[in-house]
């Protein structure tokens, strides 16, 4: 009679336990000092990040305009009153008025010519298309410097000098052409047989553009409404030339009359820009959960 040896997997000690193989590690399971390393470069510019916003609220709390000189005593007297002079005694409503007036014209009409171009571009084949798709992009090439002098002309020809019509239209000439590219991407992955669904239903085209492409666009639609808002929102050049009037001055304008000839008052301009931030954070907090979608979804075809 032969027998037979059975070979055991796991190794046997002197004292009679089996010793256990080392276990492979997982895939996509990072090491220890790879985990530490990723989060140590997260949390670095996570704090290069932050720290111009945090500095800047902390000089808005110094109430002398030198003390940015000398930051380490402005924990002695921290106060509020630069937040409580600037908007008791300067035109920050007014500016805030104009600031909003401004910026959501411009995303209303900049989003709505953009959202129209992209769109025909992504689903007409006209002649030329493409070619006006380039157009659109050589257009923003062009320094603010050579754009001033014949806008200026155009809108004093219009008689749209100080007014809020005409600093939108100035600044839907810089909003549409990025949004109707980042649109036109986004629409290219919507599939073209949900149009064709819309004519069979009896939809015009316009009526399947706004009944079903719109609805599924919404992460597109976000991003290029964050974007020009942002674009009107924080401009000085425009604005600074085309209003007149110091109560229609927006507050990327009036922040500059914190600045004179031979003084600039920072501890105010500190407070003013951190009120400043407070409208764009909230727009920004009402958009962003479309914001990552849009801006990947529109990459991907184009």
């Amino acid at each position: 009679m032969s027998t037979t040896t059975v070979a055991t997997s796991a190794a046997v000690t002197d004292d009679g336990q089996a010793k256990r193989p080392p276990t492979a590690r997982r895939r996509g399971r990072r090491s220890l000092a790879a985990s530490l390393t990723s989060h140590g470069i997260l949390i670095a510019g996570s704090v290069i990040a932050l720290f111009p916003i945090v500095w800047l609220v902390f000089l808005s709390l110094g109430p002398d305009k030198d003390d940015y000189l000398h930051p380490g005593g402005i924990w002695k007297k921290m106060t509020l009153s630069n937040y409580s002079f600037v908007l008791q005694h300067t035109s920050f409503f007014d500016w805030l008025k104009s600031s909003l007036i401004v910026s959501l014209g411009t995303t209303v009409l900049g989003v709505l010519v953009a959202a129209t171009t992209g769109y025909a571009v992504s689903r007409m084949r006209f002649p030329a298309y493409r070619k006006f798709m380039w157009v659109l992009l050589v257009t923003q090439m062009f320094p603010v410097a050579v754009l001033m002098v014949p806008m200026y002309q155009i809108l004093s020809d219009l008689g749209l000098i100080d007014s809020y019509l005409g600093l939108i239209l100035v600044y839907c000439s810089t909003a549409v052409p990025y949004c109707a590219w980042l649109l036109k991407g986004y629409f290219d992955t919507i599939p073209f047989e949900i149009d064709e669904a819309g004519r069979v239903d009896g939809l015009s085209p316009f009526g399947t553009f706004a009944r079903l492409i719109l609805p599924l666009a919404k992460p597109g639609l976000a991003v290029a409404a964050f974007y020009s808002f942002i674009t009107a929102f924080g401009e000085v050049a425009f604005a600074t030339t085309f209003m007149l009037d110091d109560q229609k001055y927006t507050l990327a304008v009036g922040l500059q009359t914190f600045v004179s000839e031979h003084d600039a008052q920072r501890n105010l301009m500190a407070a003013t820009a951190v009120l400043i931030a407070i409208p764009v954070s909230a727009f920004f907090y009402l958009v962003q959960k479309n914001l990552v979608t849009g801006l990947t979804a529109g990459g991907t075809k184009g």
